[in-house]
């Protein structure tokens, strides 16, 4: 049996019609310590026969190499408001769209179709600078029947840290909870959490949303309340034991920061959030839903809460490392009073507390509402136009031609994130979709190899939700998740070489929506990074 097999570039999605003659060779250049990634794509011509094939990988000292299957997942529609220049998969969608990476090395290759394979690339710090040859050797029924070698030039210029630029999605552990079938918090919940844990950072995530109390978001969630509250007469007993678990896990995970539940209800600021006795388990709130945000009952617990909080980040010295949150997404006259009201008394109680929120309105910004506002990408630029430093986010909007992460957005496109957040200075990232295998504002799963707009398509776009699939006992990663966590090195790099974010580089991004947007652009200018800190 004769198939065809090519090396490709991993920023074009590999459809099962792809023809890899028409592909690109992959351009792999990385500093001592960065990563980097390229594909395989094999078809069959067959029109009857089945393939069974295997996949090897072979490199020098100072690399490690990881090889997965690229599976598919239905897309139904395009996501709406997006012209066909920023699409991907015009012509082929609705269809299935590649995806989720499998740990596999071994596939049925159907006839006439196309299995693509994700190769990633791992450098050592101490790796020998210079082109060193990748092998990747294809075998049929133990037989080799290709053997295709690229070359990945490493530069003279030691990869650095991240820094100063937080970047935040949002985690449910309530997802974790509901998909494995497990109760809060037994023992086989916490491997299964370090798992995820460990991805975040391993795709430069340096937060994680922590839930001291059950996060008020997306509609009434499962509890998943961390802290372990009894009450008597006026006063709260708590018991942190579970919280510093999670903390200790996710500090041993890699993760630098923490951040913290919202203390007042989504998209408005009306209401004290849902807080239950003990962890949950009966799902007996201390106070009615309809509990006014900065009501005599909501005030009396966060003046004994809030103090216990200090004291916990202190002992776990991760003061300066916390994130805090007053309301997430509030828009309007109304909502802003609200606002305002609930940030005072936070500042009453806990003059510590610094706050950061998803808020697009600058008035926020202008007032200094809140000290660390984040705006969408939309206005994130106006924001910067009025020296109001900020975080920025994306999630279901804007579309069009602004930038995004979902699962039609073109791959060399979603690689420009990094590149982005530099260029416009913006002081970190929120997502809210880390792993939301919900249908919207609900507690009933969906499942995520078959829907990924929470059913809720088009006010939420396919892709939006989650960035990772669920996987026997950890997560399975996305070619959306790697291709971002590879923009997060790009912005890495830009940081290590010191390039000015007004200055000739970059001058070519001109906002969110205005960018170049083929991976030409950005592996030019890396390469170009590269030499020039190489030289130095």
């Amino acid at each position: 049996m004769t198939l065809l097999c090519r090396l490709m570039d991993a920023h074009l999605r590999i459809f099962p019609s792809a023809n890899p003659r028409s592909l690109p060779a992959p351009q792999l250049d990385i500093a001592r310590g960065e990563a980097t990634a390229f594909q395989l794509a094999i078809t069959n011509p067959d029109p009857v026969e089945v393939a069974k094939i295997a996949v090897f990988a072979e490199a020098p000292t100072g690399f490690s190499l990881r090889i997965r299957r690229v599976g598919f997942v239905p897309l139904p529609h395009f996501n709406t408001q997006v012209p066909d220049a920023e699409r991907d998969g015009v012509g082929r969608i609705p269809g299935l769209i590649p995806d989720p990476l499998f740990d596999d090395t071994v596939s049925l290759l159907a006839p006439l179709e196309t299995v693509p394979f994700w190769i990633s690339v791992q450098s050592s710090p101490a790796v020998v600078p210079g082109r060193h040859s990748l092998t990747v050797r294809v075998e049929v029924e133990g037989r080799t029947i290709a053997r295709l070698k690229t070359t990945v030039t490493v530069y003279n210029l030691q990869a650095r840290p991240r820094r100063n630029f937080p970047v935040v999605q949002w985690f449910y552990v309530d997802a974790l909870l509901d998909w494995y079938r497990l109760q809060p918090f037994e023992e086989r919940f916490w491997p299964i959490l370090a798992a995820y844990m460990a991805d975040l950072p391993a795709h430069g995530q340096d937060t994680i949303y922590t839930p001291v109390f059950t996060p008020p978001l997306d509609g009434v969630k499962r509890p998943t309340q961390l802290l372990h509250i009894r009450r008597r007469g006026t006063r709260y007993e708590f018991d942190w034991r579970q919280v510093k678990r999670y903390v200790d896990l996710a500090k041993k995970q890699g993760i630098r920061n923490f951040e913290w539940t919202h203390f007042f209800t989504q998209w408005g600021v009306r209401n004290a959030i849902r807080i239950y006795e003990g962890h949950g388990e009966s799902e007996k709130l201390l106070w009615p839903v309809d509990t006014a945000a900065c009501s005599p009952v909501y005030r009396k617990f966060l003046s004994q809460f809030l103090p216990e909080l200090k004291a916990f980040i202190d002992r776990e010295k991760i003061t300066d490392r916390s994130f805090f949150h007053v309301s997430d997404e509030p828009h309007g006259e109304e909502p802003l009073a609200n606002y305002k009201a609930a940030r005072a008394l936070l500042k009453e109680l806990a003059p510590w507390m610094k706050t950061m929120d998803a808020l697009s309105e600058i008035v926020y910004g202008r007032e200094h509402v809140t000290d660390m506002p984040i705006p969408s990408i939309h206005v994130t630029k106006a924001f910067m136009e009025e020296d109001i430093p900020c975080m920025t986010y994306f999630c279901c909007g804007p579309r069009g031609t602004y930038l995004n992460r979902l699962l039609d957005t073109p791959l060399a496109k979603i690689r420009m994130s990094g590149w982005l957040f530099y260029r416009f200075k913006a002081l970190g990232f929120l997502h809210w979709g880390y792993n939301y295998w919900y249908q919207s504002q609900t507690r009933n799963l969906i499942d995520p190899f078959a829907e990924s707009s929470g059913l809720a398509w088009p006010g939420w776009a396919y892709g939006d939700t989650f960035v990772v699939y669920p996987g026997p006992q950890g997560p399975i990663d996305s070619i959306r998740w790697e291709i971002f966590g590879l923009s997060l090195q790009d912005y890495a790099l830009l940081q290590n070489c010191a390039i000015p974010p007004d200055g000739p580089t970059l001058r070519p991004l001109r906002d969110f929506n205005d960018f170049p947007k083929k991976i030409s652009w950005s592996l030019r200018a890396r390469q170009r990074l590269l030499q020039a800190g190489a030289e130095k």
